[in-house]
C-alpha cells in the first residue's frame, strides 16, 4: 500500500488535531484532547512559523496518517524535549492503516525534510512500548538525560529518543516536482 504525501500546511490544523487524538493514544483511554490541555502545544498554532514541519498521507483519498516535528522551548514543558534547536516528533496512523508500513514511509520522507533543517530530532514515547522498536528500527537511540517523565495521558512512565539526522539532497517520492502533490 504506497500512500501519496502532502505537505502539512498550517490551513490543514484539523488534520493535526484528528491525528494528535490518536498520536497520544486518547483513543486507547476513551479521553478527548479538551480533557489534557496540556497536549495543545503539540498541534497549536501549528505552521505559523518555520519551526514546523511534517507531512500527512493519503490512501485512496482517506487520510491514512500524519508526522511533524516542531522547535519548542523548555517553558512548553513537553516531553521529548531536549533543547531549542531539537524539534520534537509526533507521528499517528489511524487502526485501519496500521501494520500496512505507512507510518514507516511517512517517518523516512520526513527525516529527509528535516535533515536539510536539522541535527537532530527527538521523541517520547511510553516505555516498553511496541512503539519503542519502530523508532529503533528508524534509528532512535534512548536519551538517558532525559528520564522520569510521566505521560499526561495516562501516568505511565515515558522515555524521550533522539535520531540524528543525515544532511543529504532533498529527494521526493514523486518522479519530479508536482506541485499537486508538494505543497509548501
Amino acid at each position: 500500500m504506497k500512500p501519496t504525501l502532502y505537505f502539512l500546511r498550517s490551513s490543514e490544523q484539523k488534520i493535526l488535531t484528528d491525528m494528535l487524538h490518536y498520536a497520544m493514544r486518547l483513543d486507547d483511554v476513551n479521553k478527548s484532547l479538551s480533557d489534557i490541555p496540556k497536549l495543545a502545544i503539540y498541534n497549536e498554532f501549528y505552521g505559523f512559523t518555520s519551526k514546523d514541519l511534517g507531512l500527512y498521507a493519503l490512501v485512496d483519498n482517506k487520510l491514512a496518517g500524519a508526522v511533524w516535528i516542531r522547535r519548542l522551548n523548555a517553558d512548553h514543558g513537553s516531553n521529548g524535549y531536549i533543547d531549542d534547536n531539537t524539534p520534537v516528533l509526533t507521528i499517528a496512523v489511524l487502526p485501519e492503516f496500521r501494520g500496512k508500513e505507512i507510518g514507516s514511509q511517512m517517518i523516512e520522507q520526513l527525516f529527509i525534510e528535516a535533515g536539510a533543517l536539522y541535527e537532530h530530532i527527538s521523541t517520547s514515547i511510553v516505555h516498553n512500548s511496541q512503539a519503542m522498536s519502530f523508532y529503533e528500527r528508524h534509528g532512535f537511540v534512548l536519551d538517558d538525560s532525559n528520564s522520569g517523565k510521566k505521560s499526561p495521558v495516562d501516568g505511565a512512565d515515558v522515555v524521550t529518543m533522539i535520531k540524528r539526522l543525515q544532511k543529504a539532497e532533498v529527494i521526493r517520492p514523486t518522479d519530479g516536482y508536482d506541485p499537486r502533490r508538494w505543497m509548501d
